[in-house]
């Protein structure tokens, strides 16, 4: 009889799990038992949330850009465990090439950064998606923020079309755990653990963890990943706090570059295909990081925030990827790489807000410095050669693997400080302004050790922002923003010099209003972004760029959220954009003329996320179900030709039941009619396709 090892190693982790922190409950339980009188006479402090760094103290309503903030109930009501599949419920993001599912990359408003780093995203306002950890968990994220609009003013250099912020779960003085264990498709499965509970009258901790090891609809694959983000509160006083937490995970994933279309066309081979060799082995990423933050009220008015950060990053391993020479009599070639990428990334930044009266006007005050260095060593060893596989019937470890050679060795620092300040005036009881700008000062040394070369550059930049903000009642406003912003550029010309930062301008108008009493919050907007001194490939076989790209995205936004009646929520997000190339350019990659006008890559004009949960009573006990759709319109699969991605829709279905007041149980159904779709492509040589139908079934035991 087969043993199933993926079932015992579950048992035992969660065995682990249990005993672990039953012991601690325990513990507490006892110890609240022998001060329970003494308890009655004292006050507790509940840390129910911490001030979010670079936004200040705003509603909805007065804030004069579009925000979409998903939190925990929509996450776990989407069935969402990765940034990917959160981002989703966000129409104005759209996946990009996702490295051979090794990081996380999606555009915002159509724009994108650069296409050989991931997709930078903060944690509680740091940079945090630099580097090369892996796909994002979201294990110890409270709720994902997408703050669209110029934001270059407060946050600095960053992507013209948004910015996504992670809130992380942190420590309160209530004792409370929970456990969750999962099974579903391809033996999938996982734990979660979240507790936190005081340690005393001032200091409070929150332990949060995840395990999973999967296999897949692709042929081949299997990922173990693990995680853990524990982190504590010090009330030092009644006027400040601090709070530390820690991140690390560790992943285990093949490189895995997707499925092909054969002369223009998907679907010849299936969806499960794997085109790379098993005995390449997983790509190991690993992250270790600190935040720390300081705050202090000096006043109900004024406070301060410190803040440090420190984020290292890894992820090395070989990979064997399909060439773009096409299908030829069956047969596709392909190359081999090792990559052994380091990133370290650290930042330190002081904040000061409130608000005061000043010439017969409220002003509400952000302003502050922060620094920060990034330092991104990569070195990629790679062989070209007679490395065919038949796309139709695959043979793997048909041949040797070839020793690859030297391609790239490179170290590049980034350093800058900016200093920012931004006022927000209020003129009238319903009328706001807006007035903000960042001072930016860069550097970047590029250490080319295969080349023997040493460059350097420097930059400053002013970054401004306008806003205005009319709230017309107390239910409706209208607002205006513009905004401009840099993004300094990684990598090397043909020279070996560096290049000028990515530039960029951004403009909206939009409504928000709320319905139902406030319990119905809706956006819409309009936008547009123009960009210019994007990357694109000047020499394919020296991997050397040029910053000469111009490219320009307009639309428009609706988002509601909240609930229909007492029982009924929805969630809807609706985008439509047009992002083209504003040149005309040659494309070194692949040898084509990218003509002006041509749609981004990977920018679908519509998309739709749409999600309803009723919630009822069953047996006396709490239930809810629901289901939803995401809808992508088809897009630009390969530059300079005419290759798409088709459009797809895909539905979810699910239901979750307290069957007591501990324990609940929850059974969902992704992709529920099956659809075949492809959620994002480098090329015709590289897309990924979706996964298939499958089911979960998660049970959880709250303490």
């Amino acid at each position: 009889m087969k043993t199933n090892t993926k079932g015992l190693k579950l048992t035992y982790l969660s065995t682990c799990l249990l005993g672990l922190f039953s012991s601690h409950v325990m513990a507490a339980e006892q110890n609240q038992q022998s001060k329970s009188v003494k308890d009655d006479a004292i006050e507790k402090v509940t840390v129910v949330a911490s001030r979010q760094a670079y936004q200040g103290n705003f509603s909805p309503l007065e804030t004069p850009q579009s925000e979409l903030k998903i939190d925990l109930e929509a996450l776990e009501n989407a069935g969402a465990v990765s940034l990917d599949q959160a981002l989703d419920l966000s129409a104005s993001v759209a996946r990009q090439n996702n490295f051979g599912g090794l990081w996380n990359s999606f555009s915002l408003r159509g724009f994108v950064g650069d296409e050989n780093l991931p997709s930078n995203y903060l944690v509680n306002g740091f940079n945090a998606g630099r580097g090369f950890g892996g796909s994002r968990d979201l294990s110890g994220i409270e709720s994902v923020e997408v703050l669209k609009g110029p934001r270059a003013a407060l946050f600095g250099r960053g992507e013209p079309g948004g910015t996504v912020n992670l809130v992380t779960k942190r420590p309160t003085f209530d004792t409370a755990g929970e456990i969750k264990l999962s099974v579903g498709s391809f033996d999938t499965y996982r734990a979660d653990v979240d507790y936190t509970t005081a340690l005393n009258d001032d200091v409070a901790i929150r332990l949060v963890g995840f395990y999973e090891d999967a296999e897949s609809f692709r042929d081949t694959i299997e990922t173990t990943k693990q995680g853990f983000s524990p982190s504590i509160v010090w009330n030092i006083n009644n006027n400040s706090q601090l709070i530390y937490e820690l991140e690390y995970s560790d992943q285990e994933v093949p490189f895995d570059r997707g499925v092909l279309a054969i002369d223009g066309e998907l679907g010849l081979i299936p969806e499960s295909r794997f085109l790379g060799e098993p005995g390449d082995g997983p790509i190991e990423a690993d992250v270790l990081g600190h935040q720390l933050e300081y705050i202090h009220d000096f006043d109900d008015n004024w406070s301060i925030l410190f803040g440090a950060n420190y984020r290292d990053t890894s992820m090395e391993g070989f990979a064997t990827e399909t060439g773009f020479g096409g299908v030829i009599d069956g047969e596709v070639n392909r190359f081999r790489r090792y990559r052994d990428f380091d990133a370290k990334y650290q930042v330190f930044r002081t904040e000061l807000s409130g608000n005061l009266e000043l010439g017969g006007f409220e002003h509400r005050l952000i302003m502050g410095v922060d620094a920060d260095k990034f330092e991104n060593d990569q070195v990629i060893l790679r062989v070209r050669g007679d490395q065919y596989i038949n796309v139709f019937n695959p043979v793997y470890g048909a041949y040797e693997l070839p020793t690859p050679t030297s391609n790239t060795d490179r170290v590049e620092i980034q350093e800058s400080v900016g200093v920012f300040i931004q006022d927000q005036i209020s003129l009238t009881d319903k009328l706001d302004i807006r007035i903000g700008a960042r001072f930016d000062d860069y550097e970047q040394r590029l250490n080319n050790r295969l080349a023997n070369t040493n460059t350097k550059q420097t930059e400053s930049r002013v970054s401004p922002q306008f806003g205005v903000v009319y709230e017309a009642s107390d239910y409706v406003s209208v607002y205006g923003a513009y905004g401009e912003n840099f993004r300094p550029l990684s990598g090397a010309d043909a020279n070996g010099d560096g290049f000028e930062p990515n530039q960029s301008t951004s403009a909206e108008l939009g409504v928000k209003f709320t319905l139902n009493d406030g319990a119905l919050f809706g956006t819409v907007a309009v936008f547009k972004v123009e960009q210019d001194n994007m990357l694109v490939v000047d020499d394919a076989t020296a991997f050397t760029y040029a910053a000469i790209g111009e490219a320009q995205s307009k639309g428009i936004e609706i988002d509601l959220t909240g609930e229909l009646t007492d029982t009924l929520e929805v969630w809807a997000s609706y985008a439509f954009v047009d992002a083209t190339i504003e040149n005309s350019f040659f494309d070194a990659n692949f040898g084509y003329t990218v003509e002006a006008g041509a749609s981004l890559l990977n920018v679908p004009e519509q998309q739709l996320s749409l999600q309803l949960v009723q919630s009822t009573v069953l047996y006396g006990k709490a239930i809810k179900f629901g289901g939803g759709l995401l809808h992508v319109g088809k897009r630009n699969g390969f530059f300079g030709t005419d290759f798409e991605l088709p459009s797809y829709t895909t539905a979810r279905a699910f239901v979750n039941y307290d069957v007591t007041d501990a324990i609940g149980i929850t059974a969902e159904v992704n992709n529920l009619f099956d659809e075949t779709y492809y959620t994002n492509s480098f090329a015709d040589a590289w897309v990924q396709p979706g996964t298939p139908r499958n089911v979960k079934f998660s049970a959880s035991y709250k303490f």
